[in-house]
């Protein structure tokens, strides 16, 4: 099994802070440097993708949908990479591997052409490297980042996950106006070249030499101290419990169902968000100016919340996530209104920040840490299936409906539901408990 010394090249016992400090940042880089797996990364490209490739809108999505779930068919199985590598070698296999993929997607159309140009040989070029980064960057490089991070710090997991969260959403929120303007500056293609390179280079040779797996094999502790310390608190975990007891139980789907149905929703707002907000009325500055307001929501509502989670239960914060969702997308249906575009953009910013909180604890929670990567990595690839799904149904319905409202129906339908059975749903966790 490959291994490589947490003394190599230094040991963090040496490092004048608490190493977990070192890992967090790391794990917040780590999300960042997804963006170009992640919908927001790729859908800023999506008109300059049908203009270069010669794709129509449908095609590209539906490209998008093959790539996104042939993706998510392998995420459980790079859960259980994690669990025998570790965060050191899976951070920096998958930001190496996403800058390639990447890489490739800038020389895709170049590729078309040597291979004889035509449709299909563009879409299924396009098809495959729309899952190399949607594996390696919103797969298995954002997990990997999550989970590195939740063993370093117990009684202040969801505190420490809050702060994160703060950097990630101004992150991802500047994110398309800095890649608009990196493609509008130097060409779409050169734009790619930049991520590819800050990715794949800079981050993987980071990310090899400073992440640790885990404090123990360091000679720490969780939250700060040296194994060999007699004073403090200990911090108490739940028993572990494997894959197929995890998926047996009612709440880890109605977990992972909850998060899917953000991906799905959110992923088709951000990859039609241009097209979504013309149908309304509304123009392309209308649309970019959606990411702002709804980001300082999700980050003030993601900070409040995690400040709290670590001493109370995940199901309020999960209804209130869900309600939150529902007043988004009954503000998406009424658009055209000043108030639908204050209600969308709110409604989604904290459902967003609540989920942020959820993802983050749910799992390692309710299932432990000894199996986290393969749980998780069953999670992340339903999560990724459902933002697969999503821009290819709201490009089918505006297709078939002339409009996007039928898909909004459609999930506001399907948000409901959820909202009842996480009423219904028994949840039974471990928070941490302190003796000393």
């Amino acid at each position: 099994m490959l291994k490589i010394s947490p003394q190599w090249p230094f040991n963090p016992q040496n490092s004048p802070v608490f190493y977990g400090w070192v890992i967090w940042a790391f794990s917040t880089i780590g999300f960042l440097c997804s963006i170009p797996g992640q919908t927001m990364g790729m859908a800023v490209f999506t008109d300059a993708f049908i203009e270069g490739l010669g794709l129509s809108r449908t095609q590209l999505s539906m490209a998008y949908l093959v790539g996104t779930i042939g993706s998510s068919i392998f995420l459980t199985a790079a859960g259980r990479w994690y669990d025998r590598l570790g965060g050191r070698i899976m951070m920096t296999f998958a930001s190496l591997a996403l800058g390639i993929m990447v890489g490739f997607i800038s020389i895709t159309d170049l590729v078309a052409k040597t291979l004889g140009g035509g449709i299909l040989i563009t879409f299924c070029l396009i098809t495959f490297g729309y899952f190399g980064v949607r594996f390696f960057g919103q797969g298995v490089l954002t997990s990997s980042a999550s989970n590195v991070l939740l063993v370093w710090f117990v009684k202040r997991r969801g505190l420490v996950g809050g702060i994160r969260g703060v950097f990630i959403s101004i992150g991802f929120s500047l994110a398309p106006l800095l890649l608009g303007w990196m493609i509008l500056t130097y060409g779409w293609r050169e734009a790619l070249w930049i991520m590819a390179v800050g990715v794949g280079g800079i981050f993987a040779g980071l990310a090899l030499v400073f992440v640790r797996d885990n404090p123990a094999s360091c000679g720490l502790r969780a939250d700060g101290g040296s194994q060999h310390d007699s004073t403090g608190s200990e911090v108490l975990e739940g028993s572990s419990r494997t894959l197929d007891e995890a998926r047996r139980t009612g709440v880890f789907w109605i977990y992972s169902l909850s998060l899917g149905m953000h991906a799905l929703f959110g992923t088709a707002l951000t990859f039609h968000i241009v097209s979504i907000f013309a149908e309304a009325g509304r123009d392309r500055s209308e649309a970019f100016g959606y990411f702002l307001p709804a980001a300082v929501c999700s980050t003030v509502v993601n900070l409040l919340a995690s400040a709290i989670v670590d001493r109370h239960r995940l199901k309020p914060f999960l209804l209130l996530m869900l309600l939150c969702f529902i007043f988004g997308a009954t503000g998406l249906l009424y658009l055209e209104q000043r108030w639908g575009f204050w209600l969308l953009a709110l409604g989604f910013g904290a459902g967003g920040g609540l989920w942020g909180v959820a993802s983050n604890l749910a799992f390692i929670r309710f299932f432990g840490p000894l199996h986290l990567g393969e749980i998780s990595g069953l999670n992340t690839a339903l999560t990724v299936f459902a933002s697969a799904v999503g821009p290819a149904a709201f490009s089918l319905g505006l297709d078939y409906y002339g409009s996007y409202n039928v898909a909004v129906k459609i999930c506001l339908g399907l948000l409901v539901l959820l909202l009842m059975a996480a009423f219904w749903v028994r949840q039974e966790e471990v928070i941490h408990a302190r003796h000393g």
